[in-house]
C-alpha cells in the first residue's frame, strides 16, 4: 500500500476534526480520523473526500478544508450527468466575484445533502487570459476562478461551462449571479430551456425600468422562465464570505415555505447564516437601493468629510429606501429593513464594497474622472452597479414628480452623471428632506 505524503494526511486529521466540530458524532468524526488506510488505498482520495457522508456529516465545514484532495484528482461524480435520481441539481448563471463564493457555498452543500446531486454547474462568460488559456479550461484544472476569485478553491464539483443552455440542461435549482443589465437577455436565451418544474433564485441587485415603471429582477426571471424565483440579499461582501468569515443572508420568498427551506439548505454553511422571510420585494429593494446609498458614503469619504457626515447620510439614505420601498410595494414589511439585507448590508456596502471604492475616487477627482473609466481601472473587469441603480431609480423619481421626496437618491445621480461636483451630496434639498424625516409614518411621504 503507498502511504499518502504526510501533508495529505495531516489535512485529512484536519478534515477528521472539522468533522466533529460541525455536527458530526463523535463515532463519525473518530471513522474520518482513524479509517484514512482503508479509504485511502480501497478508493483514492476523492472517495475519502466523499466518505464523509457514509460517516454521518450533514454538513461540511468548509470546501477548503479539503482543496488539497481536491487539485490534482479531478472530480467523478456519483451519478451520471443527466440520469433522473430525483435530486435537486443546481446551476450557477454568472461567474465573476459573488458568482464564484455563491458557487462554492452551494457546492459545498451539494456534497453534503443527499438530496443535491453532487455536480455543480456553473455558467462562464468565456474569456481568453492572458496566458492564451480559456477562463474555463482554467477553472475546471485547478478550480479556481483566477480572474474574479483568485486563491479560492471553490470545489471539486464546481464545472465550469461556458455554454448557457448546457449549463441549466436539467437543474432544478438556477441561481442569477450576473450585472443585472444582462439578465433579461439572457432571461429571452433561456426561454423554453428551462425545466418548467424548477426554481429560481437572484442574487443580482437592480431593476429594470420599464414605460409602465419599475419591475424587479426577481419578477423579471419569473415573466420570462415562468418558474418561481426567490432573492438572496445581505451584508455579505463576496471575497469576506470566500475567505469563510462569519456573515449572515436574507432569503426572500413568496409563498412557498418549501421552495425557502431548499434555497437556505444549498447556501447555509456554519460561517454563513441565511434566515428566510416572506417578503421578495422589500428584500430585493434593500440590496438594490443600498448601492445608491453607497455611491453617496463613497462621495463623502473621498471628499474627506468625516464619520459623523458619513453616519448622518446612511441615517438619510435609510429612510429613503425605507420610503421608496412602501411607496412602490405597500406590502414591503418594515422589519425587513432590520434583517441582514437592511441596515447590516447598508452598513457593509457603506464601509467597503465596490461603490462605496469607485465613489470615493471619483470625488477625489472632483467629479473629472467618469465612473466608466474609474471601474476599468479599479475593478478588474467587476461592474459597477451603483451608478447604473441610481439613474434607473431617477427615471422613478422623474415620472411620478418624486424627485423632492427623495433629495438623497436625486443628488446621487446628478453627481453621477457630472451635472453636479460631489460636495454637493450635503447641499441637497434640505427643506424636504427635513420634511421627509419629520414625518414618523414611513411609506406616507410628504
Amino acid at each position: 500500500m503507498r502511504i499518502p505524503p504526510r501533508s495529505i494526511l495531516a489535512d485529512f486529521l484536519k478534515l477528521g476534526r472539522t468533522s466533529n466540530e460541525v455536527g458530526c458524532g463523535g463515532r463519525a468524526a473518530s471513522r474520518a480520523r482513524h479509517g484514512i488506510r482503508g479509504v485511502y488505498s480501497g478508493h483514492g482520495l476523492e472517495a475519502a473526500v466523499l466518505n464523509i457522508r457514509s460517516v454521518g456529516c450533514n454538513q461540511l465545514h468548509s470546501m477548503t478544508t479539503w482543496a488539497p484532495f481536491a487539485i490534482g484528482h479531478g472530480y467523478h461524480s456519483d451519478v451520471r450527468a443527466g440520469e433522473n435520481t430525483g435530486k435537486e441539481r443546481i446551476a450557477v448563471i454568472g461567474s465573476g466575484n459573488w458568482g464564484s463564493v455563491a458557487a462554492k457555498l452551494v457546492a459545498t452543500n451539494a456534497l453534503s445533502h443527499e438530496n443535491i446531486h453532487d455536480e455543480v454547474r456553473m455558467w462562464v462568460f468565456e474569456e481568453t487570459l492572458a496566458n492564451g488559456e480559456k477562463l474555463t479550461q482554467v477553472i475546471n484544472k485547478n478550480k479556481i476562478n483566477v480572474k474574479y476569485l483568485p486563491n479560492v478553491n471553490l470545489g471539486v464539483n464546481v464545472v465550469a461551462d461556458p455554454n448557457l443552455e448546457n449549463t441549466v440542461k436539467d437543474a432544478t435549482m438556477l441561481v442569477f449571479c450576473t450585472p443585472h443589465q444582462f439578465v433579461e437577455s439572457i432571461c429571452k436565451q433561456l426561454q423554453g430551456k428551462v425545466n418548467p418544474n424548477a426554481k429560481a433564485i437572484s442574487l443580482i441587485k437592480g431593476m429594470e425600468v420599464k414605460p409602465d415603471g419599475p419591475v424587479m429582477l426577481s419578477k423579471l426571471i419569473t415573466k420570462h422562465l415562468g418558474i418561481d424565483c426567490s432573492v438572496l440579499m445581505g451584508a455579505n461582501i463576496a471575497n469576506e464570505v470566500a475567505m469563510e468569515q462569519f456573515s449572515e443572508a436574507t432569503v426572500g420568498y413568496k409563498a412557498d415555505t418549501s421552495i425557502a427551506k431548499s434555497w437556505v439548505q444549498a447556501f447555509a454553511t456554519p460561517y454563513f447564516h441565511v434566515a428566510a422571510i416572506k417578503d421578495v420585494e422589500g428584500v430585493e429593494l434593500c440590496g438594490t437601493l443600498k448601492n445608491v446609498v453607497a455611491i453617496a458614503a463613497g462621495f463623502v469619504d473621498g471628499l474627506g468629510m468625516g464619520n459623523n457626515t458619513k453616519a448622518a447620510i446612511m441615517r438619510i439614505g435609510l429612510k429613503e429606501m425605507i420610503g421608496f420601498s412602501k411607496l412602490l410595494f405597500p406590502t414591503v414589511s418594515d422589519a425587513t429593513f432590520f434583517e441582514s439585507c437592511g441596515v447590516a448590508d447598508l452598513i457593509t456596502t457603506c464601509f467597503g464594497g465596490r461603490n462605496r471604492k469607485v465613489a470615493e475616487a471619483y470625488a477625489r477627482n472632483g467629479g473629472k474622472r467618469s465612473f466608466d473609466e474609474l471601474e476599468a481601472e479599479l475593478l478588474g473587469g467587476q461592474k459597477l452597479q451603483g451608478v447604473l441603480t441610481a439613474g434607473e431609480v431617477f427615471q422613478v423619481l422623474k415620472a411620478r414628480n418624486w424627485e423632492k421626496k427623495f433629495p438623497l437618491f436625486a443628488t446621487v445621480h446628478k453627481i453621477a452623471i457630472g451635472h453636479l461636483p460631489p460636495s454637493t451630496i450635503v447641499d441637497y434639498d434640505n427643506e424636504s428632506a427635513q420634511k421627509l424625516h419629520r414625518n414618523p409614518s414611513v411609506g406616507v411621504i410628504g
